[in-house]
């Protein structure tokens, strides 16, 4: 098991090391040019409520951030899932400060045929999304790029170590001052708390979704038994460069672009969820929030939440690695909500006032 309140998790313990040369070309004027499939899907606005934004609430809100994490190896041989926490990448990476509130940066990926993407991911992904030159201003689409960018280091690095062929999904958030901004590829979830709603701020990328298996036909692929031709039960990864026939450059049935999603946090946002699909195959969304919201309200230990979560699924028999994380946005705990009272209209019908009507008239005769 393991457990940390901020920091990295499955990446050796260790921050990102600097990208040495060869990885590097991302980051210059050779930058990957983001290039979309008519069917991807851009980035969502969560509104809250029937708005985008709340009067009153926007203004004023100020997102506290603390984090915890935990892993598990669960019934798996291998352990292949890995996870970052960082509350303040700002200080982490000495970066001047361009926002009022939080900076803060949260993943989980989830590897297969092998760890070695998982945690080059995890090592890599921010560096490319603070060192783009348009970041924080255009921060969808460098997130996105920093995706593609990663895909693209990581293919360079297998074809310099052959040893190193894996694959990963990933699941990204950011807090940047009051919006929160996810960005997912594969079945990785992140799920927002909002006055104890469950609100999804990420799709699972299963081949069998029609907008992914249009996609994916359109790339030249196939969706076989549920599985991306008949390897992958996931339709965007980061990585598998060595599968034949599922990527070819920009154009191959499975994708490394992220699909986005982003909100702007207001006081009835609570907590986040993000967890690999280990932690999904046994929990829906709103019950892992009832289920993280009552376990935080009993302690206010985002760290002892995550343990908690993962022990709850391996009680119910998730069969996969599981790694969660949960970033709770006040310094206080998740609130009772009290039900509103019902006020109740009693009422009388027409044939009873009539009848009533009636006695009374035959007793005053």
């Amino acid at each position: 098991m393991e457990g940390a309140e901020g920091g990295f998790g499955g990446c050796d313990g260790l921050p990102p090391k600097p990208l040495n040369g060869a990885f590097r070309h991302g980051l210059s004027g050779n930058r990957k040019v983001l290039v979309r499939h008519p069917s991807l899907v851009k980035c969502h606005d969560i509104s809250v409520g029937s708005e985008v934004v709340m009067d009153g609430c926007e203004t004023e809100f100020a997102p506290i951030v603390r984090s915890g994490a935990w892993t598990d190896i669960g019934y798996r041989r291998t352990m292949e899932d890995a996870y970052i926490c960082i509350d303040d990448f700002m200080e982490e990476f000495g970066v001047k400060n361009f926002s009022e509130g939080p900076n803060a940066f949260y993943g989980v990926f989830d590897g297969h045929g092998g760890k070695h993407a998982a945690d080059f991911v995890c090592n890599n992904l921010l560096k490319f999304i603070i060192e783009d030159e348009d970041f924080p201003l255009e921060i969808e689409r460098v997130v996105a790029s920093a995706f593609l960018q990663t895909d693209s280091a990581f293919a360079e690095a297998c074809s310099i170590d052959a040893d190193l062929a894996s694959g990963t999904t990933a699941l990204a958030a950011l807090v940047v001052g009051r919006w929160l901004v996810v960005a997912n590829a594969g079945d990785c979830r992140a799920v927002l708390s909002r006055r104890g709603k469950a609100v999804e701020m990420s799709r699972d990328h299963k081949p069998a979704c029609s907008m992914e298996r249009m996609r994916i036909e359109a790339s030249g692929g196939y969706v076989y038994d549920g599985y991306l031709n008949g390897q992958l039960n996931v339709a965007r990864a980061l990585g598998d460069w060595h599968m034949e026939g599922m990527k070819d450059g920009n154009s191959g049935p499975l994708s490394a672009e992220p699909e986005l999603m982003r909100t702007r946090l207001t006081e009835e946002d609570e907590f986040l969820i993000i967890g690999c699909d280990g932690v999904w195959d046994v929990f829906r969304s709103q019950n892992a929030v009832d289920f993280a919201r009552r376990k935080l309200q009993e302690h206010n230990d985002p760290a002892k939440c995550c343990k908690e979560i993962v022990d709850e699924a391996l009680k119910r028999n998730s069969g996969d690695n599981l790694a969660v994380v949960v970033v709770c946005f006040h310094s206080k705990p998740p609130p009772n909500l009290v039900a509103p009272r019902l006020r109740l209209h009693r009422s009388i019908s027409a044939d009873v006032l009539r009848e009533v009507q009636s006695s009374l008239d035959s007793l005053g005769g």
